[in-house]
């Protein structure tokens, strides 16, 4: 049976890399000896492809490996780890389930870890009796599958996650005679294959407009929203946003506090990105940017818009741009005198629902999965008083604009759950 970690061994990943490979390459791979003809030599077979899958479907991973060492092994783990539009459908009683909330930039994923008790003769194929099954969730996209088979337990890191026995009849492992053998790849006491999954799914991105009111003079709050209206949630590689937003202010007016998940491209122009790689389905961003009424210009309109990575699952384009209109009430600051607005928000950041990878998203470590709830088309009128401020606006926050690191296609293959070749070396080298 698997044992119960006494201790978690840290995992962190670090903002603003490209893929999981440079985020886990802090660990390096333990040596085996060239000449050590006992060393052990797990292989795993092909896996995949795994495409088209259809939301609230199962689906096989038909999971091999060979011990391609010259010695028998009385003891493997195979392990299987989902984001979150993909969950396991039986946890045997041989393994252990962990549900791996989000933390740093890691979205939440869930891994069952199976312990196999049994003589492993070199030479020889083997798999699990029960070909292993996955579910596609209704939210499932463009998810990650990790498969790996070592001599030692994975684990969930530094987490927090515990772990859960499965109820399920145990799990066997049976020799495959007629399998051709692996011979070449592994890392001796452990291989680990990162699998794209994709859905048959769509997620639909939308932006909503918003107005500008108020006397020439005044400052006031404009805020502008960013939803992902689904079903599919989205995951991008990790240390590229999700999408990217393009606002262009009206005339007449002037930006005095910007949003810190936006950069200045140009007069009234900013790119603003997203708090994380991925969106849940319901989630989003909210843009809260402080903006002076210098003067009245007629019919001045600025926009909101969705650029960056390509998004070849939104298959809506009518809400993909809403305007931003300038509404000036009067020719000064108003009677009244000037008033103090409400001072600037960041944006608004959160779980849009129960996991970022298991039902609907969830917030880690960091607080934050880059959803800030449902909202969905809309305009929103802002009003306010004078401001002196002139703060320009902060620089994009670890958000990787879309147009900088584009998608290749659905290439999502080093995302989430890692590469999992150095996340396996880095779990031995922290037990040494």
């Amino acid at each position: 049976m698997p044992k119960t970690p006494s201790g978690r061994r840290t995992l962190r990943q670090t903002a603003g890399a490209v893929g999981v490979v440079a985020l886990m390459a802090l660990g390096a791979a333990p040596a085996v000896a060239a000449d050590d003809d006992s060393a052990p030599g797990l292989v795993l077979g092909k896996l995949g492809p795994f495409e088209g899958v259809r939301p609230g479907s199962t689906f096989e991973v038909p999971a091999t490996f060979t011990n391609a060492g010259s010695a028998a092994l009385d003891k493997v783990y195979l392990s299987y780890e989902v984001t979150r539009g993909l969950s396991h459908t039986e946890v045997p009683s041989n393994c252990l389930r962990y549900e791996i909330p989000s933390y740093d930039e890691s979205p939440t994923h869930s891994e069952v870890v199976c312990e196999f008790d049994q003589t492993i003769k070199p030479g020889t194929v083997y798999a699990p009796e029960r070909t292993w099954t996955l579910k596609a969730e209704k939210h499932a996209l463009w998810d990650q599958l990790q498969v790996s088979v070592a001599t030692e337990p994975a684990g969930p890191g530094d987490s927090g996650a515990e772990p859960v026995r499965g109820t399920d009849p145990a799990l066997k492992l049976v020799e495959k005679p007629d399998a051709t053998p692996a011979t070449s790849g592994g890392h001796g006491d452990f291989d680990v294959a990162d699998l794209a999954v994709k859905a048959d799914n769509t997620a639909d991105f939308q932006v909503s407009g918003a107005q500008v009111k108020g006397a020439v003079g005044d400052v006031v709050d404009l805020k502008v929203k960013f939803t992902n209206a689904g079903p599919g949630w989205v995951l991008r590689p990790i240390g590229q946003s999700a999408t990217e937003v393009l606002i262009d202010l009206p005339q007449g007016t002037t930006v005095t506090k910007g949003n810190g998940y936006c950069d200045k491209e140009a007069a009234g122009r900013y790119a603003c990105g997203t708090t994380q790689s991925w969106v849940d389905e319901d989630g989003g961003e909210t843009y809260t940017f402080k903006v002076r009424i210098d003067k009245k210009v007629a019919g001045a309109e600025g926009s909101v818009k969705l650029a960056g990575a390509s998004r070849p699952f939104d298959k809506v384009t009518a809400n993909d741009k809403a305007a931003i209109s300038l509404d000036v009430t009067g020719a000064g600051a108003g009677s009244g005198g000037s008033a103090t607005p409400s001072p600037g928000a960041s944006p608004t950041t959160g779980g849009s629902g129960s996991t970022t990878t298991g039902s609907t998203g969830s917030t880690g470590a960091t607080g934050s999965t880059g959803s800030t709830g449902s909202t969905t088309g809309g305009s929103a009128t802002t009003t306010g008083g004078s401001d002196a401020s002139t703060t320009s606006t902060g620089d994009l926050a670890s958000t990787g604009a879309g147009s900088a690191l584009p998608l290749a296609g659905a290439a999502v293959a080093v995302v989430g759950l890692g590469a999992g070749t150095v996340l396996l070396a880095r779990r031995r080298a922290s037990r040494s």
